[in-house]
């Protein structure tokens, strides 16, 4: 397996010319897997830790940048590489969860393990299977826990000890005790007396720079936000804001330098996105940051980390705001936006001394490459192509569009259109409708947006009410919203894409996967007239079955969360269920099911293909047995692509060119 990674990594560090391409770029091109998510440096700039895929799975990968030798450390139990940190020049602790298809991140098992840089000495410092995972261990006499841990700070002046916060399973049901925080030895799994216990459930924790435990704060079961705050390690916690009491929606999220100043992120009424400071003596927030438009994406920090020198954002593209006047750091970030115009530059790795920086160059047709920057020499060298197969030129560039919604609220997305007809009209249109729903699109490389346009399609996503990324006020207006507003949002969309001319209005087909599965249901019900076909993708077409069948409903927060969403009325959800409205379905649909899907059942599925089937509207049936919410299988998830174009030529056709 280290072989395969090291070819891998061999291929992906050359900046490869691009073959002359063939007229259609294949599909299993769109269907890779990025070689690499992310990288990171270590502390002495030596070793390089990344997020590296191989055979499907996700390994760390652990190169010296002298030798260029790969190691490859692979997760066990069917688990896979989730995170990961250094912590020391040396030493990388890291995360693995189970590999959900569909989901971005792997559920987490709530176990830590540590490795060295060179591959060695590789422990797990906590875990619940403890006692048989100790392959070559020395802490084998250690036991197994039945809890959850996750590292809140890797303690940049301690190379030997991390903080972990640490979740007992033990009689506090699904929801999680409160969280005690320790030190943790990072190569015995050792922990210390208990230096922070916190005062709410499911609460996150902010240190200070000397590694004290200031904050701890979170959403109650009823989504509102509390923050408790401590000037040290030996005071009690004291409640410094709640909004149910003060209507203000704020937390915060780094210290200053000097740990005299703290930045909270802080929302208003008129405008989601803030940043204020805040300090202990005087505690009013000072906005030194506002977007009236979406919430900040990132901090953007000094190389050294210890400076807020500016705010990332995504109103269309991404957005670089500077907080300080003429930072170097800054102006690095513009020196390489400038030596890859049209790529969004993002820093995602550094030395604490900010010698050595690692920076991901990306864009709507990049899936991107990571480049190392030494501030010593100011040079710039590629340090790995994260898709080398990709030729920019012959994919699509996403286009941020802006609609009004039928009641004048503003709504945000991206229109995709075919290779080289980026001004084209009267196109066959898919309404790609994301998941979630409190998720969002963004502007970003996206293999399934970049098949669609390179078949002929033109690609609409739009981030109706209900979207995360625009706001508190935004995220609930969506509640009790599903197959209302949230629908007449996807519908108004769709519209302006026709009455715009961009669309041909009787070649359009809404698709999507999960909650995007239920609205595509949802708008070939309600709008019979409007969509040709429609694709729903682990979809949920029965409302009140979300509260009896699947894994949501079973932690209190999922139930609140349901409730917050859908309301408890059975009645009202039943009327937005798409299960009772085959009748009123014109557009020929496919249903898409995975057979081990636990958060969305396949019984839904199966329920709407017989209401359809009686309907006499049989739907074009794709079930996964073996699959779960989302195709995990690379070969299976490249059946799927195929079968949905093959679906879509079929009932929409392609563009003429």
């Amino acid at each position: 397996m280290t072989r395969s990674l090291r070819a891998l990594l061999a291929i992906a560090a050359i900046a490869m010319p691009f073959a002359a391409a063939a007229q259609q770029v294949p599909l299993a091109d769109f269907n890779k897997r990025p070689v690499y998510e992310t990288m990171k440096i270590s502390p002495d700039g030596k070793t390089l830790a990344a997020m590296a895929y191989v055979e499907g799975k996700r390994y760390l990968a652990l190169v010296n940048m002298q030798t260029m030798e790969v190691k490859a450390i692979r997760g066990s139990d069917g688990n896979e590489l989730a995170e990961f940190w250094w912590v020391a020049p040396n030493r990388v602790v890291y995360t693995l969860g189970e590999k959900v298809a569909g989901i971005e991140k792997p559920f987490l098992t709530g176990e830590l393990f540590a490795v060295n840089g060179d591959g060695t000495g590789s422990d797990m410092l906590f875990g619940y299977r403890k006692g048989g995972q100790q392959t070559g261990s020395r802490i084998k006499q250690v036991t197994a826990e039945y809890g959850s841990a996750r590292m809140i700070d890797d303690l940049r002046n301690d190379d030997g000890s991390i903080l972990v916060a640490v979740d007992s399973w033990a009689g506090s049901g699904t929801d999680g005790d409160f969280s005690k925080v320790s030190r943790m030895d990072v190569r015995t799994g050792k922990r210390g007396n208990t230096i922070a216990v916190a005062p709410m459930r499911r609460a996150d924790f902010l240190t200070d720079n000397a590694g004290r435990v200031r904050f701890a704060f979170g959403e109650d079961m009823q989504g509102k936000l509390q923050v408790h705050y401590r000037p040290n390690d030996d005071a009690k916690w004291e409640l410094v804001l709640d909004e149910r009491s003060t209507s203000t929606r704020a937390f915060p999220v780094a210290f200053s330098r000097d740990d005299s100043t703290v930045y909270w992120a802080c929302a208003s009424a008129d405008a989601p996105g803030g940043l204020c400071t805040w300090t202990e003596k005087d505690r009013n927030f000072k906005r030194i940051w506002t977007n009236k438009t979406v919430e900040s994406v990132d901090l953007v920090r000094s190389l050294d980390g210890l400076d807020i020198i500016g705010m990332r954002a995504m109103p269309g593209r991404p957005s670089l705001d500077p907080l300080v006047k003429g930072d170097p750091t800054i102006k690095i970030i513009v020196a390489m936006m400038q030596q890859f115009p049209g790529d969004d530059i993002d820093i995602v790795s550094t030395t604490p001394d900010g010698k050595k920086a690692v920076f991901l160059a990306s864009a709507d047709v990049n899936p991107g490459a990571f480049y190392l920057y030494d501030a010593d020499t100011k040079k710039v060298s590629l340090l790995a192509n994260r898709a080398p197969w990709a030729n920019p030129e012959k994919l699509a560039p996403m286009e941020p569009i802006e609609v009004k919604a039928r009641d004048g609220l503003a709504l945000h997305g991206y229109l995709t259109r075919p290779p080289g007809q980026e001004a084209a009209k009267n196109l066959p249109l898919v309404v790609l409708v994301h998941g979630g729903p409190r998720a969002r699109d963004i502007w970003a490389y996206d293999g399934e947006v970049q098949a669609l346009a390179s078949r002929g399609y033109a690609v609409l996503q739009v981030n109706f009410r209900g979207s995360d990324g625009y706001g508190y006020d935004f995220l609930h207006a969506g509640d009790r919203q599903w197959g209302r507003k949230m629908q007449d949002d996807v519908t108004d969309a769709t519209k302006w894409a026709i009455t715009s001319g961009v669309a041909d209005p009787k070649r359009v087909c809404i698709y999507g996967g999960s909650y995007g599965g239920y609205a595509s249901l949802m708008g070939a019900a309600r709008e019979p007239d409007l969509y040709q076909c429609a694709i729903g993708a682990f979809g949920v077409y029965d409302l009140p079955m979300m509260f009896t069948r699947g894994d949501i409903q079973k932690s209190l927060y999922g139930t609140e969360y349901m409730r917050e969403a859908l309301g408890t009325d059975t009645t009202e959800q039943a009327q937005n269920s798409p299960v009772n409205y085959a009748e009123r379905i014109k557009a020929k649909v496919m249903l898409i099911v995975g057979g081990e899907d636990v958060r969305v059942p396949p019984e839904h599925g199966e329920k709407m293909r017989a209401a359809l089937v009686k309907a006499g509207k049989a739907p074009e049936w794709l079930y996964y047995r073996t699959e779960g919410h989302g195709i995990y299988n690379d070969d299976t998830r490249l059946e799927m692509l195929t079968k949905v174009i093959a679906f879509l030529d079929a009932n929409i056709g392609k563009a003429k060119n």
